[in-house]
């Protein structure tokens, strides 16, 4: 109940218009993909995905960040639907190499937090990544509550990333070897004492 509170008491921005409602044509060799995606998608899905394109075309656009400087688009979100149009040649030629985009102007760690945020309410994303990328919001100053609101977890599980993230850290760049096998164990014929004993144990 307190949750929904505060989020009603956020001010609402005035005129605010959603990125869905300015959807455009982007040439996707202008496209280029982040490299914090936590989401990764099996080759049965991706099958899927394509075959869900060629026949429905594309129901929801990518979204964008558009680097002014560059003269090119960072993914935020759709990266499977971007590879698809890239690698499927019937859906390049059919859609003359456009890809449909919505833009976000955010700074990068607010880009990683749309990122996950996109994911998780998929219900997917790599725990392993998860845990470098809270790394990296953490090394770059990040509060614990900036992470838990924008990315949208609870402390237990911010501890549990961290945790794993920071055991990842203590171990790299070292080297390791396995032990060399034990020999087997082989009776003495000779050993008296360890006849009687395996005697009595027979018994």
């Amino acid at each position: 109940m307190r949750k929904k509170k505060e989020q009603l008491e956020e001010p609402i921005p005035q005129n605010y218009k959603s990125p869905a409602y300015n959807v455009i044509a982007v040439p996707v060799e202008k496209v280029h993909a982040n490299d914090y995606n936590p989401n990764k998608v099996a080759p049965p899905e991706m099958k899927l995905l394509e075959l869900s394109i060629w026949e429905d075309g594309f129901t929801m656009p990518c979204v964008c960040y558009y680097d002014h400087e560059k003269d090119e688009y960072i993914l935020v979100d759709g990266f499977h639907r971007y590879s698809v149009l890239k690698k499927s040649k019937r859906i390049y030629e059919r859609e003359k190499g456009m890809l449909p985009v919505v833009i976000i102007d955010k700074d990068l760690s607010n880009r990683i937090g749309s990122t996950i945020r996109h994911n998780r309410a998929r219900g997917t994303h790599d725990v392993d990544l998860m845990s470098h990328i809270v790394s990296e919001l953490d090394k770059a100053g990040m509060s614990d509550q900036w992470i838990m609101k924008n990315i949208g977890m609870d402390r237990d599980e911010l501890l549990r990333l961290k945790q794993i993230s920071g055991l990842a850290e203590l171990f790299i760049d070292k080297n390791f070897t396995i032990p060399p096998a034990k020999p087997t164990y082989l009776p003495d014929p000779e050993n008296t004492e360890e006849n009687a004993v395996k005697s009595e144990i027979e018994k």
